[in-house]
């Protein structure tokens, strides 16, 4: 990835990066025997009796080229806040980041913390619990759609982060209570929460990035991750490919690409047997 975003250093339309997003996609579940994979194996997000592996990734989000910057396997014993910072390691090793988007399962004070001593902002919707229940309630009552305050999370001892609860009403909820609006943390400005509809662009990335992996029937957990591992660097050559051409043909990048992914992946077969 260093030699993409050197070679995309070149484009003045790549020094839109600045934003990315971090999350967890899971492979495809499977069943059978698990032995000598019970470390790595975590399970499904649905309550079945199948297992799956996870990976958890970091992607250029917002105005910017969508690349997959880094994807690490997720194993069991390993913390969220210990992924996240590995992986914005790898981030800012290859280009500026000012902020990052996560979904509610990172919304752990010492992890938020974490991104704040990098001088780093961060949107992150919070799950909530008995008092910003009856919060929403309130607001619900008093035909309030948006509300914010800052508050100090407890880290231990006399110490304490600062973030700012922001309240988000859905006009269009089918819900008649409480879960009419959704509930997001941040260190910025209250109005960056504007900013967390880019997260869907990640989610959007997994169904593109599944394009490019090659079937397998195998449970091995290190060749999993290397076919999935490489279908990010392949759908990464493949928005930076569009990239170039839509610059060269107008001088602009829209988001919309005007390549698409069977032409890069006929390219790169023909290229290098690949495919």
């Amino acid at each position: 990835m260093k030699r993409i975003v050197n070679r995309l250093g070149e484009i003045d339309a790549f020094h839109r990066a600045g934003l990315v997003a971090i999350d967890i996609t899971e492979e495809d579940p499977f069943t059978g025997d698990r032995e000598g994979c019970k470390d790595e194996i975590i399970g499904t997000k649905e309550s079945t009796d199948e297992y799956a592996y996870q990976w958890a990734t970091v992607q250029l989000v917002g105005n910017a080229v969508p690349l997959v910057l880094d994807a690490r396997p997720v194993k069991k014993g390993k913390t969220r806040q210990e992924i996240v910072e590995d992986l914005l390691d790898s981030a800012q090793s290859l280009l500026h980041v000012d902020g990052v988007l996560m979904d509610r399962e990172f919304d752990s004070q010492h992890l938020l913390e974490s991104i704040s001593q990098r001088g780093l902002t961060y949107v992150v919707p919070k799950r909530m619990y008995t008092s910003e229940k009856a919060q929403a309630k309130r607001l619900l009552e008093r035909y309030q759609d948006y509300y914010t305050a800052d508050r100090k999370l407890h880290l231990g001892k006399n110490e304490w982060h600062e973030t700012t609860f922001v309240y988000k009403r859905n006009p269009n909820s089918d819900r008649d209570d409480y879960g009419q609006y959704a509930m997001f943390l941040t260190n910025a400005p209250a109005g960056a929460v504007r900013e967390y509809s880019h997260r869907w662009e990640i989610e959007s990335g997994y169904k593109s990035i599944k394009r490019f992996m090659a079937a397998t029937t195998s449970k091995d957990f290190v060749l999993r991750f290397f076919y999935f591992a490489f279908a990010c660097l392949l759908y990464s050559i493949w928005r930076v490919v569009d990239l170039l051409v839509q610059v060269a043909l107008t001088d602009e990048y829209e988001h919309s690409p005007i390549v698409t992914a069977q032409n890069t992946l006929t390219l790169l077969q023909k290229r290098t047997g690949i495919g």
